[in-house]
């Protein structure tokens, strides 16, 4: 081929190329693709006038002005993390909080024109549900009821976010901290705590204890007290049962008379019970021969 048919050949690729540039560029202007879950905004010198909902290309002629702009919104399911969200229990006690928040666009109309920025007036909306919910819990109970608390934060967004057509899936608190020398201050409390416990523990065992043996000794010196009250009726039903045997009880008088002596101590004077003899007390004074006057008698 001659040079002249060479410079024929690339100029007609050349200009290929340029026309099938331009067509591509005319029908990217010309047509809307719209993904899968999201949805196309169309505007006219920034106001709303139609939506494109359905997945695929569409034409759309006036997109060739300048004036005609295309929003393309998500209305799949996204997500939200809001880090550091400083909160008051109701002791005082400032807690960092991170939570979780899970959502999705249900009208792209009202997420683009209801509000200036919706990811913004979100963010302020859900610090403001952690400080007035979880302010009015302590931090103990923040950790015991984090699912029901974060079900209460997650209707409270709900209620806001519904106007910007947003829609809440949940929203959970992810992390919770305290602040260090609020964490400080309260190992003191709890540690102060523990030790009146243990104080109180202590002191109603004691007390316990102390009730315990004062039942005891009572119940104990009652039964004693009924111990002692059978004696003296087994004694007198026993010697009601001897009268039966005068022989018998003669002869425990007379031993219980002799049991009652002290030998060492205590000298007695038997057998002067008979008529006409010396009683005991006159035989106590008869002088012993070798013996003094006057009889010493211990007692």
């Amino acid at each position: 081929m001659t040079a002249r048919e060479w410079l024929e050949v690339l100029g007609g690729a050349a200009a290929g190329m340029v026309a099938i540039a331009l067509l591509g560029q005319l029908v990217r202007r010309l047509t809307v693709w719209v993904e899968d879950q999201h949805v196309a905004l169309v505007t006219v010198f920034g106001r709303f006038t139609r939506q494109l909902t359905t997945s695929g290309l569409h034409l759309l002629p006036a997109r060739l002005f300048p004036w005609v702009k295309v929003i393309t919104v998500s209305k799949a399911r996204d997500f939200r993390s809001y880090k550091a969200i400083h909160v008051n229990d109701r002791e005082g006690a400032t807690m960092s909080i991170d939570l979780w928040v899970e959502l999705h666009v249900v009208d792209a109309v009202k997420s683009q024109f209801a509000v200036a920025d919706w990811n913004n007036a979100l963010e302020s909306v859900v610090s403001h549900a952690a400080i007035s919910i979880l302010g009015q819990s302590s931090f103990q109970q923040v950790l015991q009821d984090r699912q029901d608390l974060g079900e209460r934060l997650r209707a409270d967004i709900a209620k806001e976010a519904e106007r910007w057509g947003l829609s809440i899936d949940s929203a959970f608190i992810q992390q919770i901290e305290l602040l260090p020398q609020v964490a400080m201050q309260l190992a003191h409390a709890i540690a102060a705590r523990l030790e009146r416990a243990t104080a109180e523990i202590d002191a109603n065992g004691r007390l316990e204890v102390a009730q315990l043996e004062a039942d005891t000794a009572k119940e104990v010196a009652l039964l004693v007290a009924q111990a002692r009250a059978q004696y003296p009726l087994a004694i007198g039903k026993a010697l009601a049962e001897l009268k039966t045997s005068p022989v018998v009880v003669a002869a425990y008088l007379e031993l219980f008379e002799l049991s009652q002596l002290k030998p060492p101590r205590t000298i007695a004077f038997r057998g002067f019970e008979k008529e006409g003899a010396l009683r005991a007390a006159e035989a106590a004074m008869v002088p012993l021969p070798g013996a003094a006057e006057t009889p010493v008698i211990d007692r």
